[in-house]
């Protein structure tokens, strides 16, 4: 009984002080409503006043109501703000995955391409459970910052390892994905943070493919860098824009676990540039875009000189209907581990050459309700054989088939086949995986 007492005065503690502040609220709304009378009043008595200063507290008066109203307003509203008083809202999915490979691969629960077998004479595929593509985001906004719209937003996942331990994947280690820093005005937009490449910003629709965006290896370059972006267009029913960036170079290669050196990108001194054209039209379900790109960056080699990586890239989110979407991506170039696994995550070949490389990948996604969507989607990467040592991998293509549901509330569901095939020098290598997928969003 005790504990109850304490839980009663607690709500009407919390009562008490909602009222309050309605009260307060209540008053200042009666104390405009009086001086708006008095002056009425005042007005009629005295013939004196003029026209234009009747005028002139109408105005006022209104404006002291709209304020009152956007006072209560934000009262119902219940937003949570940050310190500097931005509007502030979290976001998250946690979702548990089950998973199973018919071959080996190179990471079981994501797996981006098929790896040769083992000698261990035990089974090359196998089945599990891990929690890691869980992600947790929150967002920061405020309406007028220079003229401009603003928002930030940071989004993290559970991707980014986990701990050396007989728990393996259920230690999963806290992984930053994205964090931005955006103004947007009319006519231009200004962004600083990491984000995905200018060039290859879309990525498909998955529930399986969270910590590494599907048909990575396979067409995709999605590798989340540091970088700075500005971008101008010209507004109305359709828009054409000229965006560029200036990235962070990478070669692509590990870093060591705590203390890390300059790769060989970083050693050039120079940053990875990009640049991208591009026109949109629409808005929320049927907002359409088509871009055009092109990247140039330096990696350092014995000596004086540079190797370049480069590439020209296309993009394309075309929705025909509400329901009904085609959006995919394709790309040309040399020395594209750095954004995310061109080449299959090869970067250089024989004698240190850059691997030159074509791939691209396409998905359409069909929404017969809000609550259920379904699709398909292919993608590849061929490396020019020509360029690549013994043992290399020489094609990756990824099948994939889709179904998400959403039955209501927080709840969501997905079941995902997807068939990669790896070409080497002995043959083709096929693993059949099998993802289903449940969890919360909120």
């Amino acid at each position: 009984m005790k504990k109850a007492r304490v839980t009663d005065a607690y709500v009407n503690c919390n009562d008490r002080a909602a009222t309050r502040h309605r009260s307060r609220i209540l008053a200042a709304a009666a104390f405009v409503t009086f001086i708006t009378l008095s002056g009425t009043s005042a007005a009629q008595d005295s013939t004196k006043i003029k026209l234009d200063s009747m005028a002139a507290r109408v105005e006022r008066t209104e404006e002291q109501l709209k304020l009152l109203q956007q006072m209560i307003a934000a009262e119902s509203d219940g937003k949570v703000t940050t310190r500097s008083r931005l509007s502030l809202e979290f976001n998250g999915r946690v979702l548990v995955t089950g998973f199973s490979n018919s071959r080996r691969v190179n990471n079981v629960d994501v797996p981006l391409f098929v790896r040769p077998d083992t000698a261990s004479g035990l089974p090359q595929g196998g089945a599990g459970m891990a929690i890691r593509q869980t992600t947790v985001g929150l967002a920061v906004t405020a309406p007028k910052v220079w003229g401009g719209s603003f928002r930030g937003d940071l989004d993290v996942d559970f991707f980014g390892g986990q701990q050396p331990s007989s728990g393996g994947r259920t230690f999963p280690l806290l992984r930053l994905r994205t964090a931005r820093a955006m103004l947007k005005w009319t006519q231009g937009e200004f962004m600083i943070g990491q984000d995905a490449p200018l060039i290859a910003a879309l990525n498909p629709v998955s529930l399986a493919s969270v910590g590494t965006p599907g048909f990575a290896g396979a067409g995709n370059l999605w590798l989340w860098l540091p970088q700075i972006r500005a971008g101008l267009e010209t507004g109305g029913i359709v828009s054409i824009g000229l965006q560029g960036a200036v990235l962070a170079p990478t070669s692509g290669d590990p870093s060591n676990a705590f203390d890390t050196d300059n790769d060989v990108a970083e050693k050039s001194s120079r940053p990875y540039l990009q640049g991208r054209v591009h026109v949109r039209w629409g808005s929320d379900e049927m907002e359409g875009d088509i871009g055009f790109g092109v990247h140039q960056g330096w990696i350092a080699v014995k000596g004086d000189s540079l190797l370049t990586s480069s590439a020209t890239a296309v993009d394309v989110k075309l929705p025909l209907t509400k329901w009904f979407e085609i959006r995919g991506e394709w790309f040309q170039g040399q020395a594209l581990k750095g954004l995310g696994g061109g080449g299959i995550g090869q970067g250089f070949g024989l004698a240190g050459a850059p691997v030159h490389t074509t791939g691209g990948w396409a998905q359409v996604n069909i929404k017969p309700s809000s609550r259920v969507m379904l699709g398909a989607g292919y993608g590849f990467d061929d490396p020019r054989d020509a360029d690549l040592a013994a043992g290399s991998r020489l094609k990756n293509v990824v099948r994939e088939a889709h179904i998400h549901v959403r039955p209501g509330g927080p709840f969501v569901f997905g079941f995902e086949y997807r068939r990669l095939e790896t070409t080497y020098a002995t043959g083709v290598l096929a693993n059949d995986h099998v993802n289903i997928s449940a969890g919360i969003e909120f």
